[in-house]
């Protein structure tokens, strides 16, 4: 499964790499987001349980963040739940209409035969919609400052 966001956000790349960076913040600007634990926290990396809504459906699951500032990525890597195994990649570009923000997530299904529907629902009906808001509301968040 690949599965692609992106989105054009008008404000610096480093107030939009900070705000994605920041995670315990992230509950407190993106509503669809219920909360955020950490078990490891650090500076370039992040053990930690996320917690979202697809509308009234809940999800959650434990991610290893890492946030690369030299490379201006932040990673993550699916370490439970469903989406175990998925790659997870934030980018960001300059480009003369503000900064492209994309979330790339990549992931191979542990059982191949399943693929097809299985992309439909975990990549199409949950990453596309809660990768589309996060983004949404990330605009609308640091737009505002």
């Amino acid at each position: 499964m690949h599965q692609t966001n992106t989105i054009i956000m008008n404000a610096s790349e480093e107030a939009i790499f900070e705000a994605a960076a920041n995670l315990e913040r992230w509950p407190r600007f993106l509503p669809h987001y219920r909360y955020i634990h950490y078990y490891q926290k650090g500076p370039i990396r992040n053990l930690v349980k996320m917690a979202a809504r697809r509308g009234f459906i809940p999800i959650s699951w434990v991610s290893e963040q890492t946030i690369d500032r030299e490379r201006r990525e932040i990673r993550f890597k699916h370490l439970r739940a469903w989406t175990k195994g998925m790659n997870v990649v934030w980018r960001f570009h300059r480009l003369p209409a503000g900064v492209q923000v994309e979330i790339i997530h990549e992931l191979d299904f542990r059982v191949p035969p399943l693929a097809p529907v299985a992309e439909r629902i975990i990549g199409g009906f949950f990453i596309n919609h809660i990768a589309a808001q996060t983004l949404q509301h990330m605009k609308a968040f640091v737009e505002k400052k």
